[in-house]
């Protein structure tokens, strides 16, 4: 990268180290809310003047190469020019460097390719980290004026949205005692790959940072080192890609003719829910449902998409469908219901499946592994499956997968312990490991008290449908948001459940909320070193950044930390009660 020579002394360099992050974030926050609120009241000529201010804010560079370099999953994948940004040094001269852009250096995307779960590759393009952090900024500009206009049932990457407020909106408009039964199941065949460039210009009109976006568009990509033109489509994998895309696919509502009343309830004979490129319409007839088809095929052609053929039907509730991973279907109730069906809203088959197989690859290199690697290696995957679908109606197939993973569990310990007897095995890796529930059939390490979690120990619990079109760039919303993000504790560990309850759910370094997609961990307020002790008193939970930003300014070794956040808190002190308990023991035997 390019050194840039001022005309006037020196420009000032970026010690990463050195940010005030809670300012930062505050800086980004109140313009965002400025362009949003400036939306609303139609002030189109301050919208644009704040569009600008944020582009050229110094905050805004911060907060983009911090999510670009650190938080976002793609921050070790480089672009065409093979680098990554992985020192607090590289970030500051990035932040640096955003400052003296040129149009005419968008480079191309670098073509890579992941597996679908029909067996096929999804192409992704790579843009690089410097035209990352330039997108990231762009956004902040763009997406609250149009958070400001979306639909209300857009739920895909959006924030403060989520496939489970999309479910949560199909559960309201699929009930038994509702008239639209018949559903459009379809989804546009790579929508990504295939947008107009010229439709999307146009739709995004003569906004800040608009050249910036074309050069992005018609960048092009490498694919094998050889180069290959854009003439339509936008890279998925770039940042600003996802919110271009609900950008073009923005007025679905109005286009089949949804109509709402004073109250923002749903009067007419239409409905739809749309997650990114993936939706669903419901209709009182098949006949209509038929025509809506046909007007959206019209209606996407203007914006150079189709429909995928072979994912398109039209379906009774009856016969159920499928939706982001989930069932939703009616079924037959007489005894139990006034209108002789209930909905249930139940995981997949297919997810089902896919989550067996996932289970099945993990067990099969367990080979020869300790259980402690075992346990690390399967408890993030049964947490986080478990936690998507709890929502739903699971509770079943969570026992299910329990008794399979019972069975898995035996053919592990026969595998390590060949020659050892059943009653041998039993007693070395199964007992009442979790404390906080009756389970004398807990599997797991009993020298550390680790275990492995227990899909059946997630409870059913519905999830809460967001409001209508509200959003978090919506000043007048702060507490409503700051409410909705403090539910998702339950997602935590029960240890960082109770830290992140006595923290309202905000980050005490950064002052913003801990569920922003970031990692958390737990930080000692008193060093361990200094006589700190391991209470819930003394500890604190941040995001990983921000505990490397106090380790960083304090100069404390971040592994003073690390053994509670390798391990559950609640798993260490209940080891410390076993050996408590054991030493006890011993000394009543007089050993």
């Amino acid at each position: 990268m390019q050194a840039t020579r001022l005309a006037n002394g020196t420009e000032k360099q970026t010690d990463w180290n050195a940010i005030d992050w809670r300012k930062t974030n505050r800086t980004v926050r109140n313009l965002r809310h400025r362009i949003f609120r400036a939306t609303q009241e139609g002030n189109l000529k301050k919208v644009r003047s704040l569009q600008k201010l944020m582009l050229k804010s110094y905050s805004n560079r911060l907060v983009s190469v911090r999510r670009v370099a650190q938080i976002n999953a793609g921050k070790h994948t480089p672009g065409v020019d093979k680098l990554v940004i992985k020192t607090p040094a590289a970030r500051g001269r990035m932040v640096d460097a955003l400052a003296h852009y040129t149009l005419w250096k968008a480079k191309p995307a670098r073509r890579v390719y992941i597996p679908k779960a029909n067996n096929k590759l999804r192409p992704l393009g790579i843009p690089v980290v410097f035209d990352r952090c330039l997108q990231a900024m762009v956004k902040n500009a763009l997406e609250p004026f149009w958070e400001a206009k979306f639909e209300g049932t857009s739920y895909g990457f959006r924030p403060g949205r989520s496939g489970h407020d999309a479910i949560e909106k199909i559960f309201g408009l699929a009930r038994p005692n509702k008239t639209k039964k018949w559903v459009l199941d379809t989804d546009i065949r790579g929508a990504f790959d295939h947008i107009s460039h010229d439709y999307l210009l146009k739709a995004i009109g003569p906004v800040p940072g608009k050249e910036l976006i074309k050069q992005w568009l018609k960048a092009g990509y490498v694919e094998q080192e050889v180069f290959h033109a854009t003439e339509e489509g936008t890279p998925q994998g770039g940042v600003v890609s996802p919110l271009l895309a609900n950008i073009a696919l923005h007025g679905m509502e109005e286009a089949i003719g949804v109509k709402y009343d004073y109250r923002g309830q749903i009067v007419g004979k239409r409905a739809v829910v749309r997650y990114s490129d993936d939706f669903v319409c419901f209709c009182e007839t098949r006949e209509d449902a038929e025509r809506v088809q046909g007007i959206l095929i019209e209606w996407l052609k203007e914006r150079g998409l189709t429909l995928s053929e072979e994912k398109t039907r039209i379906v009774h509730l009856v016969e159920g469908f499928d939706f982001l991973g989930f069932n939703i279907r009616h079924y037959p109730a007489p005894k139990t219901s006034r209108t002789g069906w209930k909905l249930l809203i139940k995981p997949s088959k297919k997810s089902i499946q896919e989550m067996r197989t996932k289970l099945k690859i993990l067990w099969e290199k367990s080979n020869g592994r300790n259980v402690q690697t075992v346990l690390g290696q399967f408890n993030p995957v049964i947490r986080g499956w478990a936690n998507y679908f709890r929502t739903a109606v699971a509770k079943e197939i969570f026992s299910s997968l329990d008794s399979w993973m019972f069975y898995k569990e035996d053919r592990y310990t026969r595998r390590m312990h060949p020659k050892k007897a059943k009653d041998w095995r039993q007693n070395r890796y199964w007992g009442r490991l979790n404390l906080e529930r009756n389970d004398c059939w807990t599997f797991g390490d009993k020298q550390t008290g680790a275990y492995l979690l227990k899909f059946s120990w997630f409870p059913i619990e519905r999830h809460t449908l967001v409001k209508g079109a509200s959003s978090p760039d919506d000043p007048h919303l702060k507490s409503y948001w700051r409410e909705r993000e403090a539910a998702k504790a339950k997602n935590l560990t029960l240890s960082k459940q109770k830290l992140a309850k006595r923290q309202h759910g905000r980050c005490p370094q950064c002052g913003e909320s801990l569920f922003n997609d970031e990692e958390l961990q737990v930080h000692h307020l008193h060093a361990r070193a200094d006589g700190g002790k391991n209470v819930y008193s003394n500890l604190v939970l941040v995001h990983l950044l921000c505990h490397q930003h106090i380790h960083a300014a304090s100069k404390r070794a971040l592994s003073d930390c690390q053994e509670f956040n390798n391990h559950d808190l609640l798993t260490i002190k209940h080891k410390a009660a076993r050996q408590t308990r054991r030493k006890g023991q011993e000394e009543q035997c007089g050993m």
